[in-house]
Parts: structure tokens; C-alpha cells; sequence
């Protein structure tokens, strides 16, 4: 399974920056919309769009490998 971190990446900017980074400002920033970044967050497994992978690596200021892992699916 192809899994997201976002929620990671979210965190990891929120420490750097020293405030709380919502998903709204995310969603503002990438026009990703906040349905689909939720989705995104709590959703394991939850198929997107190279459009909103490239989005958010744009606004995370990384490659697409920070921001997706794979899991072995158990059997």
C-alpha cells in the first residue's frame, strides 16, 4: 500500500516554523481542496492525483519520495 505523509510532513513544517499549520492554510496554498486533503490525511490507502502529489511537494518543498512510502500489504 502506498502511503502519504502528510500528516508527518505538516508536523515536521508546523516544529520548523514554530506555529500551527491547519489544513485550511494547506488547502489555500495548494487548491488542493480540504475535503480531499483530509482524505488524504485519515483516509490509509486513499488514491490521489499526481496533481496533488506535486502540489503538495511544491508547498512541502520536497520530492516525492519524502512524501510517499510504501507498506507491504499483510497477508
Amino acid at each position: 500500500m502506498i502511503r502519504l505523509l502528510v500528516k508527518k510532513l505538516l508536523d515536521d513544517k508546523s516544529f520548523k516554523e514554530k506555529e500551527k499549520i491547519t489544513l485550511n492554510q494547506v488547502s489555500q496554498e495548494t487548491g488542493i481542496s480540504r475535503a480531499t486533503l483530509n482524505r488524504i490525511v485519515n483516509n490509509p490507502g486513499y488514491n490521489t492525483n499526481t496533481d496533488a502529489i506535486n502540489a503538495l511537494c511544491k508547498y512541502f518543498q520536497c520530492s516525492p519520495g519524502e512524501l510517499i512510502e510504501y507498506v507491504a500489504d499483510e497477508d
